[in-house]
């Protein structure tokens, strides 16, 4: 193993769980934090007790408020801020020798899509960061994905992961590093069109699929088999999407970025958007905000960040844009525009017909 310097720009629950499974694997990893009480809890009692709490972290990981320190003089900076700040989290350390040099290679955790001042159509986690990092990192940059709940990364439970770059070579220098870390397996893929879009969209799917799982402990109409004929035709939009957006491998959507990442963010007791779907039915959440746009901008009044909601107002646009028919999408996009009701959503959307059209789309692709 060749032992690698490593700064995770965010230390969320996803970023302090890669770096303490980094860290397991022997590399040296380093944290930059927004919150000093964040940094005082990593470096003095080994747990981020903000954002991942009771979970004890390898003694050698450390981390730091100073930005430029974290990013200085390393192997690999591996971005974990939410995709809104990403541009401009990135122009606080940028300047750093390393980085102007494009001696660091540069990866991302980083979920979702990114509004573009030049477009209007959002744009993608790896465009936005090479649009603001020097020149040398164009087609460079490396992002990660797959299914992975930070609650379970944290404490080495095996978990695939998927290093996806245009450089073979990065892709293939960080999916060693992932390989060292404890409990990971991970791939390389060169689909990062595909791999980036599968991240963002099935968190989409993900809070329609927790408004079913709600409805369906007491309903006559809904069960298990309901919400597997409903993943398959998610999976099916996000493929459709997909390759609308450029992705170039169908067994992307067939791996562990694909299948895989949508089947633990829609079952898992960790997702956030599945609990935000058994929000809409069990508290009426969305009874605070006026329409999608008012639940974006006061998003911390959720209590937690469900990506789904912010990504289904990109891939609405996107839809519209493409003429895309992406029916389990629009719906959430109608239900969290607060246009339908949960239940009328869900009942117009499971139906034979409907169902027939979206699952027989990519027969014979």
């Amino acid at each position: 193993m060749d032992k690698k310097n490593i700064g995770i720009i965010g230390a969320g629950a996803w970023g302090t769980a890669l770096g303490t499974a980094l860290s397991h694997g022997g590399h040296c990893v380093e944290l930059w934090a927004l919150e000093e009480d964040v940094t005082d809890s990593i470096n003095n009692e080994h747990e981020n007790k903000r954002y991942l709490p009771g979970l004890l972290l390898d003694e050698n990981v450390r981390a730091s408020c100073d930005i430029k320190k974290v990013a200085e003089g390393k192997d690999i900076v591996i971005m974990a801020s939410p995709s809104l700040y990403l541009a401009s989290t990135i122009s606080k350390f940028c300047d750093v020798k390393n980085i102007q040099d494009g001696s660091t290679i540069i990866a991302s955790l980083t979920k979702g899509f990114v509004p573009s001042k030049d477009s209007e159509l959002p744009g993608l986690v790896l465009d936005t960061m090479e649009s603001a990092l020097p020149a040398c990192y164009k087609n460079c940059t490396v992002y990660i994905a797959g299914p992975s709940h930070a609650e379970e990364v944290a404490v080495g439970k095996i978990t695939g992961l998927i290093s996806a770059s245009n450089h073979h070579r990065n892709a293939i220098i960080v999916r060693d590093v992932l390989r060292d870390a404890k409990g990971i397996m991970a791939y390389a893929s060169f689909d990062t069109i595909g791999v980036q879009i599968c991240a963002a969209a099935k968190n989409v799917i993900a809070v329609i699929y927790g408004a079913l799982d709600a409805l369906a402990e007491t309903s006559e109409i809904f069960g298990d088999n309901t919400e597997s004929l409903l993943m398959a035709a998610g999976l099916n939009e996000i493929q459709t999407l997909g390759f609308a957006m450029g992705a170039t491998h169908a067994q992307t959507f067939t791996s562990i970025s694909g299948v895989g990442d949508l089947d633990v963010t829609c079952k898992s007791k960790f997702g956030r958007n599945r609990r935000f779907g058994h929000d809409i039915i069990k508290t009426d959440i969305l009874s605070q905000f006026k329409d999608l746009d008012d639940l974006i901008l006061n998003v911390k009044k959720v209590g937690y960040l469900p990506e789904g909601a912010v990504a289904c107002k990109y891939v609405h646009q996107i839809a519209v844009a493409k003429n895309l028919k992406l029916p389990i999408c629009e719906a959430l996009f109608h239900l969290l525009n607060k246009e339908i009701t949960p239940e009328k959503c869900l009942e117009s959307l499971i139906n034979r017909d409907n169902m027939k059209k979206i699952l027989k789309r990519h027969e014979g692709r």
